[in-house]
């Protein structure tokens, strides 16, 4: 669940040298960041405790340090380094929003300012996994030690592997499954991209649908967010069909709930068995 209690920073003045300009980058400009900090201040406010809080000065020479530090072209780009840094901060830190804004912004208009606002957060995620060629099991360690390496990004539960038998009509040898849990601030298409790409470093070739593969990954819940889009779906479209997901899936997060559904992983897990039990499908 997402924390309701917010820190906020709001306009902190800086005079730095980001811009596309030239000039921008040698004379520099005045800029206001403001930081919305969603984290649980629950112990904070019953203890009187700093150390159960987020502090207000080491956030602003944090932000300081970095927003000086550097000449970026962009504001966006200010603005997902500092978002980056404080969800780095602290592991209670939730969400940020960060607003960046050039009151004396070079394009000859009357304005207030120009600005930029960006949203990051934490996000809980679910992938199966899957190898039935050559070294099954050296497969996965293989994609499970690329994925606990990828760009803020770490694994948090990994359920046992299991024996599976394919699905479909080609014939194959037998899978090994399984079900990993992890925290990254990666958006879900972001999170896409990097799983293809640790198939293809792995040697998978999609030929044949259904078919054998070397290692296959797919995201099945993504936070409880609903996504319909081209080359992504989540939930993942057939983990409620796959006795194979939803077994280590149960192992590893019996209570997280299927966003569709709006059902915990136990009584999918039943009614798929009732499948399987009525009509004899695997």
């Amino acid at each position: 669940m997402e924390a309701k209690d917010k820190i906020y920073i709001k306009d902190l003045e800086l005079i730095a040298y980001h811009g596309v300009l030239e000039e921008e980058k040698q004379l520099g400009q005045k800029f206001l960041i403001s930081l919305e900090i969603s984290t649980s201040l629950r112990k904070a406010g019953l203890t009187d405790d700093l150390n159960n809080t987020i502090s207000y000065t080491e956030i602003c020479d944090d932000v300081e340090k970095l927003f000086l530090s550097k000449k970026n072209d962009l504001i966006e780009k200010c603005g997902e380094e500092i978002a980056e840094l404080i969800l780095k901060k602290n592991d209670s830190i939730q969400k940020v929003k960060v607003t960046i804004k050039k009151p004396w912004a070079p394009i000859r208009k009357i304005l207030d300012y120009a600005a930029i606002e960006v949203i990051r957060g934490r996000h809980k995620v679910f992938i199966s996994f899957g190898s039935n060629l050559g070294d099954k099991k050296q497969n996965i360690e293989a994609a499970l030690d690329k994925i606990g390496r990828l760009t803020n990004t770490k694994i948090i539960k990994t359920s046992s592997i299991i024996e599976t038998e394919p699905f479909g009509n080609v014939e194959q040898d037998i899978f090994l499954n399984g079900v990993v849990e992890i925290e990254t601030f990666m958006e879900a298409d972001e999170l896409l991209e990097s799983l293809l790409s640790i198939e293809t470093e792995l040697g998978r070739v999609r030929e044949v649908r259904w078919g054998p593969r070397i290692i296959d990954l797919d995201i099945l819940l993504y936070d409880s967010d609903i996504i319909n889009k081209e080359n992504l779906t989540i939930p993942h479209p057939w983990m409620n069909e796959r006795m194979f997901v939803l077994v280590p899936l149960l192992e590893i997060a019996p209570n997280v709930i299927e966003p569709l559904s709006s059902k915990r992983i136990r009584p999918l897990k039943e009614e798929l068995e009732d499948k399987i039990k009525k009509s004899g499908i695997k």
